[in-house]
């Protein structure tokens, strides 16, 4: 029987509908103000951190929706801008400077919607509001490092061949290698040309002494750049997600600058607090034949250092580093037989030789482990970037029982110090130190008023859209209407579920540009089947036909552009991708809608039956 559905694919067509419809019911809810509590520094947010805010916001009189502990970090649901504001100076001045207290907005979607999967769509930070820094990674660190650790390889590899050396150190000009004789200077450059072919030799000698230039080849140079760029963007990538940012976004711009947005965060200050975790690990032999009170003075030892330990009091350490916290692969809080925390470490193959070779000469004796941490200063340079200080401290001193490799322990740490000191290994260290040359903060009353006028040009254009359908289609009109209305639900619930889909301004404009499409397809099904039907075919041959014959005209139209979107989608960046996601997702609902859907309605009313005019 022409025109009739079976029951299977009716079901199948209000279900579809219906799941689309379910997860775009959290954005109905809104967004609750809400202060979000992370620990740094060794601290620890638990029950008792949760019960004490919670004790003190309410004997201040701020109304507490919720409190969430969760993953390590407290959330605090309050009832609007001007509590939230309150809550977060009471609880930072609570708390104190081992806490991040940062501004925030959480979905407040029902716990039992939640519990099956639902939440709302991810506003970009031209909705939302937000954060938005553009960080600069120093280049001049990240060969000046590298040059450091040659400077130890040409050490190593020298000793483990026997070719004696009177010395290797930095010059302006490179790495400059001194030996005894001129013999010795051609068996050593042949020798590392098989070890470290990145670098270009020099025979630089004199007629007083012998020496071998090893500078950075302009490949190598290259190479260094884009490692440490790419690695400063997985790190601070790691960062923000372990330190709970909600979607942030974390990017390259250029050769050697970084884009971080952090969606929802209010907070400038609080959130370059959060960025100011993106800190590097060095492991360094302790001077254990060093004078502490001497050091402490002024009267530092020959190739040595003084550093501030974290629990109080001095460290001297010897200047060569060991090995960088770019080398760990994974790090994990534990206890030791003795039921004493430490940090188990693992390290790729190349920092398992590096530490192997190192440790085998120092067994027995104290080795450090460095943190360093780059944070805003609250100056400015000259040319009006920010002014980083460099903040250098020991955060634990071990002996080393036995030669290491790959995996090995920290130890001497309190509980919470290994769990924070796990987080930062875990994340990975950076390269170089990055400076923030640019911030901006997008208030949420800015978001609000794109979204207003977003929401209003779609809906001014689904009513124009809406009214002419239905005048000039009547009631097939009507029915077009229903699509059009389902598939804008679908649309917003297929982005609620994608968990990577973000909606930005020009998202909106996207969904805009469907409800046009939407209505495209059924237009062209509509004045076939009008055609038909002057053409002297029965009510039922020409509904049959209209949706048959304008099928592959509407597949052809919407493929086409679907392929264009995802092409937009595979290069742009931001508000480009942004808007590509919403045109892909409105071109796959609404051919669905146009075509199957308002079948589906068609075949209901009209299908079977012996029908001798449309109102079309």
């Amino acid at each position: 029987m022409l025109n009739k559905y079976p029951m299977w694919k009716n079901i199948m067509v209000v279900l579809i509908i219906a799941i689309g419809g379910f997860y775009a019911i959290p954005n109905l809810f809104g967004e609750d103000h809400a202060v979000q509590i992370v620990a740094t520094r060794g601290a620890e947010v638990n029950a008792s951190t949760q019960a004490n805010v919670v004790q003190m916001l309410e004997g201040k009189g701020i109304a507490i929706k919720r409190a969430e502990l969760e993953n390590g970090q407290l959330l605090v649901r309050v009832q609007d801008a001007e509590q939230q504001l309150l809550a977060k100076e009471a609880i930072a001045e609570q708390l104190g400077q081992k806490f991040t207290v940062a501004l925030n907005l959480a979905p407040a979607t029902p716990e039992w919607l939640e519990a099956v999967g639902g939440s709302p769509m991810k506003l970009g930070l031209d909705l939302r509001g937000g954060v938005h820094f553009l960080m600069e990674v120093d280049m001049g660190e990240a060969i000046r490092k590298m040059e450091e650790a040659k400077v130890a390889d040409f050490r190593s590899q020298l000793r483990e061949e026997k070719i004696r050396y009177a010395g290797v150190r930095k010059t302006p000009k490179g790495i400059a290698i001194k030996f005894r004789d001129a013999d010795t200077v051609s068996q050593a450059e042949n020798y590392l040309k098989t070890r470290s072919n990145d670098m270009v030799y020099t025979d630089a000698s004199t007629d007083k002494e012998f020496v071998l230039l090893a500078t950075m080849s302009d490949v190598y140079l290259k190479q260094i750049k884009e490692e440490a760029l790419q690695q400063n963007i997985t790190t601070i990538r790691n960062r923000v997600n372990e330190l709970g940012v909600a979607e942030p976004v974390v990017q390259r711009q250029g050769a050697e600058r970084i884009i971080v947005e952090l969606p929802g965060v209010q907070d400038t200050a609080r959130a370059k607090e959060i960025l100011g975790a993106t800190a590097s690990i060095e492991f360094r032999m302790v001077d254990d034949k060093a004078d502490v009170s001497a050091a402490a003075s002024g009267r530092v030892p020959a190739g040595a250092e003084v550093y501030q330990r974290r629990e109080g009091g001095i460290a001297v350490l010897k200047k060569e580093v060991m090995l960088t916290g770019d080398h760990i692969t994974g790090a994990q809080p534990t206890f030791d037989e003795y039921s004493r925390p430490q940090v188990a470490i693992n390290l790729d193959a190349k920092g398992g030789t590096i530490f192997s070779n190192v440790t085998k000469d120092n067994i027995g004796k104290p080795m450090a482990t460095l943190f360093i941490e780059y944070k805003d200063s609250g100056q400015r340079n000259p040319d009006g970037t920010v002014k980083m200080t460099k903040i250098e401290e020991v955060i634990s001193v071990a002996t080393i029982q036995a030669r290491l490799g790959r995996n090995f322990v920290i130890t001497g740490l309190e509980h919470s110090e290994a769990q924070s000191l796990a987080l930062l290994l875990r994340a990975g260290a950076l390269i170089a130190p990055v400076t923030i040359v640019e911030e901006r903060t997008i208030g949420p009353s800015l978001g609000k008023e794109n979204i207003e006028n977003g929401v209003q040009a779609m809906v001014w254009g689904m009513v124009v859209v809406l009214v002419f359908m239905m005048i000039y289609y009547r009631a097939f009109g009507f029915i077009a209407n229903l699509a059009l209305l389902a598939n804008l639900i679908m649309v917003v619930g297929v982005m609620s579920m994608i968990p990577g889909a973000v909606l930005t301004l020009p998202g909106i404009a996207g969904m805009v540009l469907t409800v046009g499409m939407a209505v495209d397809g059924n237009v062209l099904i509509f004045e076939r089947i009008r055609e038909e039907i002057l053409g002297g075919r029965s009510v039922q041959q020409a509904i049959h036909e209209g949706y048959g014959n304008a099928f592959s005209t509407i597949a052809d139209a919407n493929i086409t552009t679907f392929m264009t979107a995802l092409i937009l989608f595979a290069v742009g960046t931001g508000a480009v991708k942004g808007f590509a996601v919403t045109l892909m997702i409105g071109i796959a609902t609404s051919m669905f809608t146009a075509i199957v859907g308002t079948r589906s309605i068609v075949n209901a009313i009209w299908g079977g039956k012996r029908v001798k005019s449309l109102s079309i």
